[in-house]
């Protein structure tokens, strides 16, 4: 009896490293493959359901957190294992994000810290309702003599931030004023006819943009080139928060009280990008990922929501037991975790995606992990896989909330039906959901601008 051998080349089959993935041999041909669809659904299943399994977002807290409610946090541009948060007795306390512990604590102001900056030495500039901006020295852990630097305002301020690369800050208060850091008074006057500013952001590409959130209910872009406002957008209800898209440089999300989060463009403000709906209660706090393809919310009906940019939906939320109104929310600069501050005083570390693991991997690991994702995106609109995967256990008071609001809005959708079906056609026109939230623009767009 004659035995035939298959012999392969080793040149062909191993790897030449170990950090490279054993070459199979396949066989493409698609006649000898009448079942791949239905193994690939199996798989992509199998991979859903393994996802909801090992999901397990909360990471840890930080420390022993505040004795008071934490209501700003401000992480390093610079640094990954950075970050300093603001309570409302005045306390601001840097952490180490590796060990979750304290490095330092002072108390910086006599009332709420209602901002806090990392300036480009990485020094820290924290501003509070008791008329004062503060420059620390963070790489000091002694502030027994007070801080390096005291900048003094005619009234409280309610937000701060600071330009990426000059030593420029801008603050908001009864108006959006540019400071110069080696200068003691302001530099710039940008206010618009709003009574109070409640927030305040630098763009991070373009960097001489600002733009800023009104108590009046407006939205207004600032250029500091010219030291004048470029476009004022009124809303239906106030923005409590607003940021940048790192990468997108002409749209902002902003956080709004009517429990709805808007993507715009600043060139174009009669209507928005975007609409992320699900939360119950006023969003105070809103923070881009830095790759800008994913955006976390805080609210105030306690749970933390992350949402991908071109989807209307959050793909997760998360909550706990103890957590109480969230009213500030930051990426970390790798994207894999957020910080959350809450206002019970905890400060909380979440994984951006739950069921990813920080681990060192193999190269077959990785490539599985690659591949099961790929399949999942493939299967997603499956009715099964969309089910399991869109699955989560709400709270139960957030769960009647939400149906409550569900029966609200279908109601008032039926009441214009029936006025649309009883009155002359074309007289009751449908409603925008990206235009309906927007009252007008000060400064009207031409042919030729658009």
């Amino acid at each position: 009896m004659k035995v035939k051998a298959l012999s392969r080349s080793s040149d062909v089959y191993l790897p030449a490293r170990n950090s490279e993935v054993s070459r199979l041999p396949r066989n493409l041909d698609p006649d000898l493959h009448p079942f791949e669809r239905a193994r690939e659904y199996t798989r992509a299943l199998n991979a859903t359901k393994l996802e909801r399994v090992f999901a397990a977002p909360f990471v840890g807290q930080l420390g022993n957190g505040h004795v008071d409610g934490v209501y700003c946090i401000a992480k390093n541009m610079r640094r990954l294992n950075s970050v300093a948060s603001g309570s409302g007795d005045g306390v601001i306390k840097y952490w180490d994000l590796s060990s979750r512990e304290e490095e330092m604590s002072f108390t910086a102001h006599q009332g709420v810290v209602k901002g806090l900056a990392v300036t480009l030495e990485g020094n820290l500039l924290s501003c509070s309702m008791d008329n004062t901006v503060k420059l620390w020295n963070v790489m000091n852990t002694d502030h027994g003599g007070g801080p390096t630097k005291t900048f003094l305002g005619s009234s409280g301020f309610t937000g701060i931030d600071h330009h990426r690369s000059n030593p420029v800050f801008v603050t908001s208060s009864n108006a959006v004023q540019i400071w110069d850091e080696n200068r003691s008074k302001p530099t710039a006057d940008l206010s618009w006819g709003a009574d109070n500013v409640n927030a305040v952001k630098f763009n991070q590409t373009e960097q001489s943009i600002i733009a800023s959130a009104g108590s009046d209910r407006s939205i207004v872009i600032h250029d500091i080139r010219s030291n004048a406002p470029v476009q004022k957008l009124v809303m239906l209800m106030r923005t409590n928060a607003i940021c940048w898209n790192p990468i997108e440089a002409f749209n902002f999300a902003a956080a709004n009280e009517d429990h709805n989060v808007y993507l715009y463009d600043m060139r174009k403000l009669t209507r928005s990008l975007n609409v992320y709906k699900d939360h119950v209660s006023a969003v105070m706090d809103v923070d881009f990922s830095p790759t800008g393809q994913e955006l976390a919310t805080g609210s105030y009906d306690r749970t933390l929501r992350i949402y991908r940019v071109n989807e209307g939906h959050s793909r997760d939320v998360y909550h706990t037991k103890r957590m109480q109104r969230i009213f500030c929310v930051r990426f970390t600069m790798d994207a894999r975790y957020i910080i959350s501050g809450s206002d019970e005083g905890n400060i909380r570390l979440w994984r951006a995606d739950a069921a990813a693991r920080s681990n060192i991997k193999s190269a077959r690991e990785r490539s599985k992990l690659e591949y099961d994702a790929a399949l999942k995106m493939r299967y997603k609109n499956m009715p099964e896989i969309r089910r399991i995967s869109r699955h989560r256990h709400l709270p139960k008071p957030i769960k009647t909330a939400s149906e409550t609001k569900r029966i609200e809005v279908s109601s008032i959708k039926r009441k214009e039906d029936n006025m649309r079906r009883r009155s002359k056609k074309g007289t009751v026109p449908y409603p925008k959901e990206r235009e309906k939230q927007v009252i007008g623009v000060a400064i009207k767009e031409t042919e030729n601008n658009v």
